[in-house]
């Protein structure tokens, strides 16, 4: 995870065939509206994911990733490397 940049919610669970996010979940647009971000092409965000750890307490998903548009699903998604995905406690 970027220090640096700005941390948006994302499903992980809700990628698309070639594994990208999908950044259209309600938990995704109040992030963007919430910290005035205005998606475009090739943006670098940090994004975020509700997970537990094996004793159920909350342990959130994070990954950085590049803002992209897919034409094919006709929305917004986000091209991350699912080897760097990372817990929060780690």
């Amino acid at each position: 995870m970027n220090p640096r940049l700005p941390c948006v919610y994302a499903d992980f669970q809700n990628a698309d065939s070639q594994g990208r996010l999908r950044l259209d979940c309600v938990g995704t647009t109040e992030d963007l509206a919430r910290l005035k971000i205005e998606l475009r092409e090739g943006l670098p965000l940090t994004f975020y994911s509700d997970d537990v750890n094996a004793q159920g307490e909350d342990d959130e998903l994070f990954v950085d990733g590049i803002v992209r548009f897919s034409s094919d699903e006709k929305c917004w998604v986000a091209t991350i490397d699912w080897a760097a995905v990372r817990h929060a406690s780690d």
